[in-house]
């Protein structure tokens, strides 16, 4: 920064105080949910969403607003691309400098994503950017395929259940499940386990088709698959109080982590290991040791609700 005026450098190295003090602050306003803070790391939102394609779609202006993470810097900016630590200045001091003199960068590379946008390359030019009120940038962008829309402000965790319920529509509106079950409660705490589901009904079919002397059609096996494998295990899993042993996790997750627990046992002891004692040995390897009282008795209570609503 020696070669720049002296008040440039003065000005930038207020600017760059200014931000991290901004930072400072939306840390504490947020210190009882620090994820409504973070920026998003592209890496996570890939993991959950699963693009299969990509295009590139070149150069364009890109609302900075609409900038909500990055690939490599996401531990270094919070949410609104405020500076987070000190070691940032010197090079975010130069690109404000930049800015001060009227300088024109490089545009910076950004994917596209679900509406939204994550930066490649340009981290320091979006912080100092959006610290100087600037509304758009120029960028090269790469836009990743996504079905699941993302809104700014948006945190990983509500990611993951935006894409839990756009599975679960799926796999309601493609299977007629909760016509066929009556059931709307098949739900789970991450994505990817209602392909698990279906391909399990799709092997309860093959073996119902093994002793039928006419073909099954697949409503007819899910109707057979919840009555004679999901339900019981339901009631396994509910009359024994193991999903009080899994703070967080669903009934049918235990479902599908207990079933693959169940095939393991049977390779080792036998077809004929019982399937509640595979729900007991998998809650004492991998549950939370006993309940606590208070929760049997919220679960009590809730459970006797239902009950009076049937």
């Amino acid at each position: 920064m020696s070669d720049l005026p002296t008040h440039i450098a003065a000005q930038a190295a207020e600017d760059f105080s200014k931000a991290r003090g901004k930072a400072l602050l939306s840390r504490i306003q947020h210190f009882l949910n620090a994820d409504k803070d973070k920026l998003l790391s592209f890496h996570d939102v890939k993991e959950i969403l699963k693009p299969k394609h990509e295009t590139y779609r070149g150069m364009m202006t890109v609302p900075l607003d609409l900038i909500v993470g990055s690939e490599g810097r996401y531990r270094d900016f919070n949410k609104y691309f405020l500076p987070k630590a000190n070691y940032l200045r010197s090079r975010w001091e130069r690109v404000d400098a930049a800015h001060l003199k009227d300088i024109s960068l490089p545009a910076i590379q950004l994917y596209e994503i679900g509406g939204v946008y994550f930066v490649r390359d340009g981290n320091h030019r979006v912080s100092v950017a959006r610290s100087q009120g600037v509304t758009e940038i120029d960028a090269e962008v790469t836009r990743l395929s996504s079905e699941i829309a993302i809104a700014p402000g948006m945190t990983t965790e509500d990611l993951r259940k935006a894409v839990i319920a756009y599975e679960k529509d799926i796999f309601y509106d493609n299977t007629n499940f909760g016509w066929l079950t009556g059931c709307a409660t098949l739900d789970f705490s991450a994505p990817g386990r209602y392909d698990v589901v279906y391909n399990h009904i799709l092997v309860h079919r093959y073996y119902l088709n093994e002793r039928a002397e006419k073909e099954v059609i697949f409503a007819d096996a899910l109707v057979s698959w919840f009555d004679k494998v999901y339900r019981p295990i339901i009631d396994i899993i509910e009359n024994e109080r193991i999903h009080l042993r899994f703070p967080g996790r669903t009934a049918s997750d235990l479902y599908v982590w207990i079933v693959k627990h169940w095939d393991y046992l049977k390779k080792k002891y036998g077809v004929h290991y019982p399937i509640a004692d595979a729900a007991r040995d998998y809650a004492e390897k991998y549950g939370n040791g006993a309940p606590n009282l208070l929760a049997v008795l919220v679960d009590a209570v809730r459970s006797r609700l239902r009950g009076t609503r049937r």
